[in-house]
């Protein structure tokens, strides 16, 4: 299995590893990664795979195999050679494009802080981001940026931790998708927590605390079904 190094410590930028699997799609398995893969409405991670003669492989992509959320494959991009079984590269993550993802990603999770619906669906972007929520009502728009201004401005440390799939059963509140929900099965689940204000599953990568968001702009409120509203946040 793939050693997921994001999990617990999505500031690490380049990273020592090997070359494990060649899919007969090309897709390359690495036996630790940085590369987040798309899932949870997060993109995969991009970058480059430096070779020992110095030469690189560029990652267009990363994704979950088939849905398999213990497994991820970096794909390489057209026209790439290919590596080897055994070979040793590092591994160097497109940090810009992710950190962008990291703070837009937990400004999403503050949105839903904001706006304690239920959620029907929700992208992240580089940058701006929506969530969509079992709402009827259309929230004032103005006094939700200014929620969410003030929880960035408070700067809580966002941390994760881990509880058992049995206690995550036991406590379904946890969970605020209506639609999607955490992946089980393998005996534990990620939380993360904001300071005080916040707990959810969630395998994503965030910031260490909302002052490192900065400033956020509301966007668009749209109507999606009778009792459906997209919130859109961008950075400000």
């Amino acid at each position: 299995m793939t050693e997921f190094v994001f999990r617990d410590d999505s500031y690490v930028r380049s990273l020592p590893t090997l070359v494990t699997a060649i899919t007969p799609e090309g897709g390359i398995v690495l036996d630790r990664t940085i590369f987040y893969a798309t899932s949870g409405g997060q993109p995969g991670d991009t970058g480059r795979l430096e070779r020992a003669d110095g030469s690189f492989i560029t990652i267009a992509g990363t994704i979950h195999p088939d849905g398999d959320k213990t497994a991820i494959l970096q794909q390489p991009a057209e026209g790439s050679p290919q590596l080897q079984v055994g070979e040793e590269v590092i591994a160097h993550l497109d940090w810009e494009r992710r950190h962008k993802l990291m703070r837009m990603h937990t400004a999403l999770h503050l949105v839903t802080v904001v706006l304690p619906y239920p959620i029907t669906g929700a992208a992240v972007g580089e940058d701006k981001g929506r969530v969509d929520f079992n709402l009827p009502d259309v929230p004032d728009a103005a006094e939700i940026e200014r929620k969410l201004n003030d929880l960035v401005s408070a700067d809580h440390p966002v941390t994760s931790e881990w509880i058992t799939d049995t206690e995550l059963e036991a406590n379904p509140g946890l969970i605020k998708s209506m639609n999607v929900k955490p992946p089980m099965g393998q005996g534990r689940v990620r939380l993360v927590r904001i300071g005080d204000v916040d707990l959810q599953p969630c395998g994503g990568t965030h910031v260490k605390s909302t002052g490192e968001i900065g400033p956020l702009k509301l966007g668009k409120i749209e109507k999606k079904g009778a009792i459906n509203r997209r919130v859109t946040v961008l950075f400000g």
